[in-house]
């Protein structure tokens, strides 16, 4: 049981500095990517910097979350739905990341801090069994799609490259949902999602800044 877990922790630390570290992959072309470079002021690049940044610590923790619940499953389905959903993930790395360069921003440097955190959470998730594991998937989506949708709003209506971005990372988010409550995840109670809107809050507050 012992090898077998180092076994799988191996690759996991592999991935933990890919995230952290290297500069994400994608399989998909970056959306909007054919779109032009919007024309925008000081403030409004840097109110977009910020918005990205916040997205790329958000995916670094969404990462984090899925390697810690993979790596405490013993459910090969409920690994192999996690492993995709990571790696869904690492592509929106990469968008959030490229475009965070292409208006001359930088990555939260609290990153690293993020990632400890949203690992520990996504380890215990695992160890509650299955029906949560797969309910901490589910409701970090929803969450996760709910700040998105207050992104798009907050957007500039002519950056529609940062907008397509945040719209097909949506799309993913809310599949990722589906997928966990159609293999059985189970509804959190209030206070757990109190305490995953609190933490989300704080992380958003400070990656805007930092």
């Amino acid at each position: 049981m012992t090898e077998r877990f180092f076994d799988r922790l191996i690759p996991e630390f592999d991935r933990a500095l890919r995230t952290l570290v290297l500069p994400a992959r994608t399989r998909r072309p970056i959306p909007g990517g054919d779109q032009p470079e919007p024309v925008l002021d000081i403030g409004e690049r840097r109110h977009v910097i910020a918005l990205m940044r916040v997205n790329h610590s958000g995916e670094v923790c969404a990462q984090a979350l899925y390697q810690g619940q993979a790596l405490s499953s013993r459910n090969p389905v409920l690994h192999a739905a996690l492993r995709e959903a990571a790696d869904e993930e690492t592509e929106h790395l990469a968008w959030t990341e490229a475009r965070i360069s292409e208006l001359g921003g930088r990555k939260s440097c609290l990153n690293p801090l993020w990632y400890l955190g949203a690992l520990s959470f996504g380890i215990v998730a695992g160890i509650l069994g299955d029906r949560w594991n797969l309910g901490f998937l589910a409701e970090t989506e929803r969450q996760v799609e709910a700040h998105l949708d207050r992104h798009l709003k907050i957007l500039p209506v002519q950056d529609g490259r940062s907008r397509a971005i945040v719209e097909q990372m949506r799309v993913d988010e809310i599949r990722h949902a589906e997928t966990a409550v159609h293999l059985g995840a189970a509804d959190l109670p209030s206070p757990f999602r109190s305490v995953m809107m609190a933490m989300g809050r704080v992380m958003t507050a400070t990656a805007y800044r930092v």
